[in-house]
């Protein structure tokens, strides 16, 4: 089983993703995390996330081996490294450097721990359309700009790190622009996707309509 979730930054894409992990003991991936691994070696370098040559040379430093840690690491999480990665994914060269091991993890699902899982879990960008086209389960998760970006400020808040909402705000809808309008693997939903607008929905609200479309799919 192949689950590919999609979405928006904010939406509630790697808390749900957390939650079916442990719910079916599958093998978990955050591909943007691989995205941010980027940006952060390229700005920790004091280059530009724009500069294709800079990007892709970072993004083929990566060993395979490092990546399911990097998504556990704390210092990929600020802002300043989720604009780098919006950055360094609209670069086809940085895209086509992660994707081979995007789609190696979706076939062959290693967990954390090293051990086979029965199935695996990926949340990115595109996961649904281009990574795993033929994932049997694909959602697509939004939420209006404002609201992804007050959930965003109080992550933050809560991290210790003053910021001001509006430039919260902004962030993300620059983030949202680059994503959509980027000439390979623009961000938007699969044909076959489900699609959570999760502006009002609570955490359960989005796993219970997640774990019933599961059961769907599963049962076809």
């Amino acid at each position: 089983m192949i689950i590919a979730i999609d979405g928006t930054s904010a939406a509630g894409k790697g808390t749900l993703a957390r939650r079916l992990q442990e719910f079916f003991d599958y093998a978990y991936l955050d591909t943007g995390a691989l995205y941010r691994a980027v940006g952060k070696r390229v700005l920790d370098r004091g280059q530009d996330p724009s500069d294709e040559s800079a990007a892709k040379q970072a993004a083929y430093e990566l060993a395979p081996e490092m990546m399911l840690q990097l998504q556990n690491d704390p210092s990929i999480r600020t802002e300043v490294c989720g604009s780098a990665a919006s950055k360094v994914s609209a670069i086809p060269a940085v895209r086509q450097a992660l994707f081979d091991f995007q789609r190696n993890f979706a076939l062959h699902p290693v967990k954390e721990d090293g051990t086979p899982a029965k199935g695996a879990i990926l949340d990115g960008r595109d996961i649904g359309t281009v990574v795993c086209p033929d994932a049997q389960v694909k959602l697509f998760l939004s939420a209006s700009a404002e609201v992804r970006a007050k959930r965003r400020l109080k992550e933050l808040q809560e991290k210790g790190i003053c910021v001001i909402y509006e430039d919260v705000l902004n962030d993300v809808k620059k983030r949202d622009e680059r994503d959509s309008s980027r000439a390979t693997a623009p961000l938007k939903p699969a044909e076959d996707a489900l699609i959570l607008d999760t502006s009002d929905l609570t955490v359960d609200d989005v796993f219970a309509r997640a774990i019933e479309f599961i059961n769907q799919k599963a049962n076809i």
